[in-house]
Parts: structure tokens; C-alpha cells; sequence
């Protein structure tokens, strides 16, 4: 029961599935954060479900493509995107970093958030339409849905903070620092490993493009906002997966 705790924690914040109440005490949220990925293994049951449908019914290309980038921002409310769109704004403002991190907490959409957020959905979009779903690809794009999502628990743990308040400390405080990131290195070690069963080049392109948008996090926030933030997680979250999904596809195309 106690294990159960922090798995239900995660998904009553990380998704829209419904869960029953938890409370929000210490021991409950010590391993919520290390729960976030199996969010992303939820996702790829609807994404596998949806593509069983789509064979059943016989969903033309574009409606199963449009099922594929829509059914991760169903499970999840869009919590992510909107952490993505957010860092755009803030970045395309060219401030000091403790702008950006005004911006950040502003929750009003700028522009370029919806500019952004438009383009994203459109290119994952595309991109999905380039894929034939068969087993290999449905297991691949589940995990990278529990890839992205252990990266993004990781830069919560392990990556310096901006400042002592938000959902980032709120998450991050309960946690054992160490023991988190141990279970959630393992996690990412399993994962990737799992995709270089499936497909060793697809597998291998989708975890160095994790691993390079990961660094390219941790080097954009220390240097623009003065660290990480709840809403910089998000964006890692979001550019992981477009990245990993494009890595994919281009490896099929090549192979």
C-alpha cells in the first residue's frame, strides 16, 4: 500500500487519469517523483490501444497520426506543454534571467508560446504520419514516452533549482536526493537498453537525442533562468520526445 502511495501522487498531479485521494504528506511524496514515468508507460497503453482501434476500424493515416500527438496531451492536461510554451515566451523575451523567471510564472500565453506550441504539435504531427505502426514502433514510442518522462524526473532531483519556491522545490524537497536519482539512472539504463533490444540503431539515435537534450537543458538553464524550474522540466520533457520521435523516423527512413 505504501508503494502504491506515490505511484497515485504522481499520476493525480502528472495526469488526468483518475485516482483516488492521497495525502500530500512526506512519506507519500518521497518517491512520487520516481513514479512519473509510469505515466509515460499509461500513454503507451493508449497509444497501443488507440492503434489496435485504428486497425479494427480501418483509421485512414492522418487519423491515426492525429490520435498519436493528441492522446499524450489528453492523459497528461497538457501539464507539460504548458511548461513548454512558457520557457518559449520566456526565452523569446531576451531578458535578465530573473525576468525569465517572471515570465515563467506569468499565466497569461504570450505569443510565442502559441506559436511555438502550434509548431510542435504540427511537426509531431508530421512526423507521425511518417511511421507504420507495427509491434516494434508501438513499444518503441512507449518508451520513449517513459524515457522522456525519467529524464525529466531526473532534472527535478539532480539539477540545481532557480529558487526555493514552486512545484520544482515542492517535488524535490520530500525526495532523498541520492536514492532518487539511483532508481531513476536504473530506470533510464532499462530503457534504453529495452530500445536497443527492439531496434539497436533506432534505440541508439533516440537515447544519445535524450541524453543531448537533457545537457542541453542543464546548460540552457543555469545560464538563462539561474537554474531549473518545474516549467523547465516540462519544456525538457516535450523537446525530448519531438526530438527522440524525429530521431526515430529518420532512422527508419534510413534503415
Amino acid at each position: 500500500m505504501k508503494l502504491l502511495r506515490p505511484i497515485v501522487l504522481a499520476f493525480s498531479v502528472f495526469s488526468r487519469i483518475p485516482v483516488p485521494e492521497v495525502a500530500w504528506d512526506e512519506e507519500n511524496m518521497r518517491y512520487m517523483i520516481c513514479a512519473l514515468p509510469l505515466v509515460g508507460a499509461a500513454i503507451g497503453l493508449c497509444l497501443w490501444l488507440w492503434a489496435w482501434l485504428g486497425r479494427l476500424l480501418g483509421f485512414g493515416l492522418f487519423l491515426q497520426a492525429a490520435g498519436f500527438t493528441l492522446l499524450p496531451v489528453a492523459v497528461t492536461g497538457g501539464i507539460h506543454l504548458d511548461g513548454f510554451g512558457d520557457t518559449l515566451d520566456a526565452l523569446a523575451s531576451h531578458a535578465e534571467p530573473e525576468r525569465k523567471r517572471e515570465i515563467l510564472k506569468d499565466p497569461r500565453c504570450g505569443t510565442f508560446a502559441v506559436i511555438g506550441v502550434t509548431a510542435y504539435l504540427l511537426l509531431y504531427f508530421a512526423l507521425c504520419t511518417e511511421l507504420s505502426f507495427d509491434t516494434g514502433t508501438l513499444l518503441l514510442l512507449g518508451l520513449m514516452h517513459i524515457l522522456s518522462r525519467a529524464w525529466c524526473a531526473l532534472s527535478v532531483v539532480c539539477f540545481p533549482a532557480s529558487s526555493g519556491k514552486g512545484l520544482l522545490k515542492t517535488l524535490k524537497a520530500p525526495a532523498d536526493g541520492k536514492e532518487a536519482a539511483v532508481l531513476l539512472c536504473g530506470l533510464l539504463a532499462l530503457c534504453a537498453g529495452a530500445m536497443l533490444l527492439l531496434n539497436w540503431r533506432a534505440g541508439a539515435a533516440m537515447s544519445i537525442v535524450s541524453l543531448g537534450c537533457a545537457l542541453y537543458v542543464l546548460t540552457m538553464s543555469r545560464r538563462q533562468f539561474g537554474g531549473m524550474s518545474g516549467d523547465l522540466a516540462g519544456y525538457l520533457l516535450q523537446l525530448g520526445e519531438l526530438s527522440m520521435l524525429a530521431a526515430l523516423v529518420l532512422i527508419c527512413k534510413v534503415g
